[in-house]
C-alpha cells in the first residue's frame, strides 16, 4: 500500500476565497457553529454516532489507560465516552476555543471535572513529552489538518509504545442501495439541514467535500504506517458511513 503523498493531495478548505490558512480557517468554522454543533450531530447522524463513539473506546480498552489524549475533542464527547474506562487522567484538546467551551460546560454538568481537562491545542504541536499518553483518539478531526501526516506523528510520539490509536473518520459504503442514499444524502440533505440550523453555511457544505477527498481505508492505513503504528486495520462501521482506525506503537 502506498499512501498519496501530501504534495498530491487536494487540499480541501472551508473557503476556497479566504486568505487564511486551512487550520484557521477550521478554528473559524467551528467557533460559529459551537453553540448548534452536538444539536445538528445528533440530527445529521440520526444518533447513530454514539455508537460509533463506543465502539472506538472499547478498541483502546485492551491497553488499560490511564492518561487519554482525544485529539481534535470539539465538545468532548469522545472524551466523555472516554470516561467510562475510568481512566486517571483524559486530555482533549482542540483548536476551537468555543467548542471546548461547550465541552467543558457539559464535563461540569456529569461532574467530570477532576477527570478531564480540555485545552486549546494544535494537533501538529502537541503540548506534552514523548510518551506520555496510553491512548490517543480522534474522532472526526483528521481529515480537517491542515498536515495530516504532521498530526498523526505527533500523535505518535506523545504515545508510549504499546499504547493504543483509535481515528473515527466518515467514509464511503460501496454496496447498493446505500452507496447512493448516502450520496444523495450527503450532498443535498445534510448541508440543508445544516444551513437551517448553523450561521456557518460553508461548515456543512465543506463536510461532504472533505470527506470526499479524505484518503479512507487501505490508503489511510498506509499514511498511519509511515508515521510510526503498527497493527494498524480499519473496521467499517454502518455499512461503511464511517471507518475505525485502530493501530499500536
Amino acid at each position: 500500500m502506498q499512501p498519496n503523498s501530501n504534495q498530491n493531495r487536494k487540499v480541501v478548505v472551508p473557503d476556497a476565497s479566504s486568505n487564511l490558512s486551512k487550520k484557521n480557517q477550521v478554528a473559524d468554522m467551528f467557533n460559529n457553529i459551537a453553540k448548534k454543533y452536538d444539536l445538528l450531530n445528533r440530527i445529521l447522524s440520526v444518533g447513530i454516532d454514539k455508537i460509533w463513539r463506543k465502539k472506538a473506546i472499547a478498541s483502546i480498552q485492551s491497553c488499560h489507560p490511564q492518561r487519554i489524549l482525544d485529539v481534535a475533542t470539539g465538545t468532548a464527547d469522545l472524551a466523555l465516552q472516554a470516561a467510562t474506562l475510568n481512566p486517571q487522567h483524559i486530555i482533549g484538546i482542540d483548536i476551537a476555543e468555543q467548542m471546548l467551551a461547550v465541552g467543558r460546560k457539559k464535563i461540569e454538568t456529569v461532574k467530570k471535572t477532576e477527570q478531564i481537562q480540555l485545552l486549546l491545542g494544535d494537533s501538529e504541536a502537541i503540548q506534552f513529552q514523548e510518551n506520555y499518553f496510553d491512548a490517543v483518539t480522534c474522532a472526526y478531526g483528521v481529515r480537517n489538518f491542515e498536515h495530516l501526516e504532521a498530526g498523526l506523528k505527533e500523535m505518535n510520539r506523545v504515545l508510549r509504545s504499546g499504547g493504543r490509536l483509535a481515528i473515527l473518520e466518515f467514509s464511503h459504503p460501496k454496496k447498493t442501495p446505500i452507496k447512493q442514499l448516502y450520496q444523495f444524502y450527503f450532498k443535498y440533505i445534510l448541508p440543508g439541514i445544516g444551513k437551517l440550523g448553523s450561521k456557518d453555511n460553508k461548515a456543512y457544505t465543506y463536510l461532504p467535500t472533505s470527506v470526499q477527498a479524505f484518503p479512507e481505508g487501505a490508503t489511510f492505513c498506509a499514511i498511519l504506517e509511515e508515521a510510526g503504528f503498527k497493527d494498524v486495520q480499519a473496521k467499517p462501521l454502518s455499512f461503511g458511513i464511517t471507518t475505525l482506525y485502530t493501530a499500536t506503537k
